[in-house]
């Protein structure tokens, strides 16, 4: 568990980054702090591994103040993923993944060979292995990333905005594996986003951020659809556009039974299936509904 108590960062020119943030990580689930640019939400992230430290307030990890831990044997025992993958151009992938493991003097087989299993766990083949990174699409070199991040196998595994520079549809490829790794591997996960429909696609619980990391809401991503707590967490995931307002189009049928959803503006926003064939008729029971789009997973249809 993660415990920030209070917490405050104010830089030289005035700057307040954080201010009086306190809430806690629960372990084995992944927590995702969402916000806009300038919310604080990476200087929070990288509080817990000491690549900040905090003006003011504490950070605990189970229950230890890391204040109290050398920052280079912190950072060595938490998994760290960011945007661009952040990998050495000089090194092949499989150095790339084994560094963690050789700065912690892990004899070199040993390392080689863990390498290889996390090519494999986070879907990559091993053909690969000895390419360099910009050989790689950039979806790959996100993959190479998140292995690294795990070589150590950390209890904690931190994810700044590593999605940010993909495309859409390798984007919801890594979303989609970052959600099987979890259920996988059941690390604490913390994910820093400004997407909200990632935020809800992944987190357990979202934490929103407002200026200077005041917390907005913090919940499961039904309970801020169901109740969001402020004008500024309603506009910031929509519902006061009727953004997550879902119909059904009755003009529109799609392939078999299914049918097409429409968001407020009246643009197509997913498709609902109905395995049994039922949906039509009215009779499909809830479980065995499944929305095609993450918007819609996330929405009130």
């Amino acid at each position: 568990m993660i415990e920030f108590k209070s917490v405050s960062k104010l830089y030289p020119d005035g700057t307040h980054a954080v201010e009086d943030f306190s809430a806690v990580i629960p372990s084995r689930k992944t927590t995702v702090l969402v916000g806009s640019s300038g919310s604080g939400k990476t200087t929070l992230l990288r509080m817990i591994n000491r690549m900040v430290d905090p003006t003011h307030g504490t950070i605990e990890i189970d229950s230890a103040d890391i204040a109290n831990t050398e920052p280079v044997h912190l950072r060595r025992g938490i998994g760290y993923v960011m945007q661009n993958s952040g990998l050495l151009p000089h090194r092949k992938v499989i150095d790339n993944v084994a560094t963690v493991l050789f700065l912690t003097r892990t004899p070199k087989a040993e390392a080689y060979k863990r390498a290889h299993e996390l090519l494999d766990t986070v879907g990559l083949d091993q053909a690969l292995a000895n390419r360099y990174p910009g050989e790689l699409s950039g979806g790959q070199q996100q993959r190479v990333g998140v292995a690294r991040g795990l070589a150590a196998d950390p209890n904690i595994l931190l994810m700044d905005e590593p999605f940010g520079a993909v495309d859409p549809i390798v984007r919801t490829e890594l979303q989609a594996e970052t959600i099987r790794l979890q259920r996988d591997l059941d690390k604490t996960i913390v994910f820093v986003t400004h997407d909200i429909d990632e935020a809800f696609l992944l987190g357990d619980q979202v934490i929103i951020l407002e200026k200077s990391a005041k917390i907005a809401q913090k919940g499961t991503p039904e309970e801020i659809l169901a109740n969001p707590a402020s004008d500024f967490v309603a506009s910031f995931i929509g519902a006061d556009r009727g953004k997550r307002r879902l119909t059904v189009d009755s003009n529109v049928t799609a392939k078999g039974d299914d049918l097409v959803l429409i968001d407020a503006g009246g643009y197509a926003a997913g498709v609902i299936s109905a395995p049994d064939g039922k949906l039509a008729t009215g009779t499909a029971s809830p479980k065995s509904r499944s929305v095609s789009n993450k918007t819609s997973q996330a929405g009130d249809a």
